[in-house]
């Protein structure tokens, strides 16, 4: 009874249970809601578990104070040299291109090194544009190591002042040029106002010198053409003096070889009284000819007489004594011709007509050779003056020294630009390397 009464107590009224129904189905439906949501369904909405989000909430805070922790000092220093080293100088830069910089005027000339026998073109544009020899390139790589010598320096220097020409203008420290500075700092800079460029096609060579005034860049683009063209005439001249000197020393050889072979011959002469031992023995040969005929005329006069006198008759004892006396001196002759043995009673030292005859063709083969050295020692002479002549190199200018109007140099955007790029590139080739050294560690 007791239990019954407490279960009608408890037992909730109508109004109560009117309000316990609209729960229970949301209880439900919450259920089905779950239920879908663990089966796949997109609409089952996510119950989010208690305390959970606060625990991720305090770790996400915790790794993000860590990272801004880590962040404030690496990237701080990242950005300090960024802006250090590239965005300061660089700026620097800038302003001082754009303001400081002093303007620079130039002056353009081309010429090329050209040679007479190369004329082959029929008019004066096939000149300068026709293939240099090898040759002339060769003087053409002279000329340009002369024009950036310390030669050229020390010239240019002695009639410019170039400490004058190239000295600093305003604020422009840069591009200008301090005094008292050696001829080694002079050339360097000198080579940096004065460039030079070859064609090897053409031969061509092209100039251009800057300075900070442009008559007097002018006037230093014409003074390097004038001691570019003594120079070209000086090469020319000593190649010329040096092949006529070695064919001139051939001519002189040659005349004193033939001095030497004419005076030996003339000398000859002096000794032998003859002008020529081939005449001599002609007539020797003529005289022995004679002397037989008469001898043998005799002998016959004297096989006559014997057969009508007797051998002690004068007719008889005169032509034996003219016979004797004919082979004396037919003996005689033919021993100065040379031919038979000399006897005692003759001069032995006397040379016979075949020895003067062998030292005659002697020294007159000498005199003809060494006349024939002389005449091709002339003749080479005049080859080589003649070829020395057409050889001859020259500067050919075809564009005069111009004269600026307007400042070319310095490249202002470009020189910032070149800067900034370098700086940029430095920068980052640092901090790729901190980074690869930091991963690899």
């Amino acid at each position: 009874m007791a239990a019954s009464k407490d279960a009608a107590a408890n037992k909730p009224g109508p109004a109560e249970a009117a309000k316990a129904t609209p729960a229970k189905a949301e209880a439900k439906s919450k259920g089905i809601e779950v239920l879908e949501g663990l089966l796949g369904k997109e609409s089952a909405p996510v119950i989010p578990l208690p305390g959970r989000g606060k625990i991720e909430s305090i770790k996400k805070k915790g790794l993000l104070r860590g990272w801004l922790k880590k962040l404030r000092w690496r990237h701080a220093i990242i950005g300090g040299t960024f802006l250090g080293l590239v965005a300061i100088p660089a700026t620097l830069a800038s302003l001082y291109m754009a303001f400081l910089a002093a303007d620079q005027y130039h002056s353009t000339t081309s010429f090329a090194v050209r040679s007479i026998e190369g004329g082959g073109a029929t008019d004066i544009l096939g000149m300068f544009t026709q293939a240099s020899s090898g040759s002339t390139v060769s003087d053409s790589y002279i000329l340009m190591d002369y024009i950036l010598s310390e030669r050229m320096v020390a010239a240019a220097d002695g009639k410019f002042k170039l400490e004058d020409v190239y000295a600093t203008r305003g604020p422009d420290y840069f591009y200008g040029i301090g005094s008292g500075l050696p001829i080694e700092d002079k050339l360097a800079y000198w080579r940096d106002m004065v460039s030079v460029n070859f064609d090897h096609a053409s031969g061509i060579i092209q100039v251009t010198v800057k300075a900070f005034d442009p008559k007097q860049s002018q006037r230093i683009a014409q003074f390097i053409v004038d001691q570019s063209d003594s120079l070209v005439n000086s090469l020319s001249l000593s190649a010329r003096n040096d092949v006529l000197r070695a064919a001139q020393d051939e001519v002189l050889a040659g005349e004193a070889r033939l001095a030497k072979a004419r005076a030996a011959l003339r000398d000859y002469r002096d000794k032998s009284q003859e002008i020529s031992p081939e005449e001599g023995a002609k007539l020797a040969v003529q005289l022995i000819g004679g002397l037989e005929a008469e001898l043998t005329k005799l002998n016959a006069d004297l096989a006559a007489a014997k057969s009508q006198m007797s051998e002690d008759t004068p007719r008889i004892r005169v032509l034996k004594t003219r016979i004797e006396s004919l082979e004396r001196q037919l003996a005689i002759e033919r021993q100065r011709l040379g031919t038979g043995e000399k006897s005692t009673s003759t001069d032995s030292d006397a040379p016979d007509v075949a020895g003067r005859i062998a030292e005659f063709e002697e020294l007159e083969t000498e005199r003809e050779f060494a006349e024939r050295a002389y005449t091709a020692a002339l003749s080479s002479l005049e080859k080589a003056r003649i070829e020395a002549n057409n050889r001859q190199r020259y500067l050919a200018l075809f564009i005069e020294p111009t004269l600026s109007e307007m400042a070319q140099y310095p490249a202002r955007l470009l020189n910032a630009l070149l800067v900034t790029l370098g700086l940029l590139f430095m920068w980052s080739i640092g901090v790729m390397s901190y980074y690869n050294i930091r991963d690899r560690a």
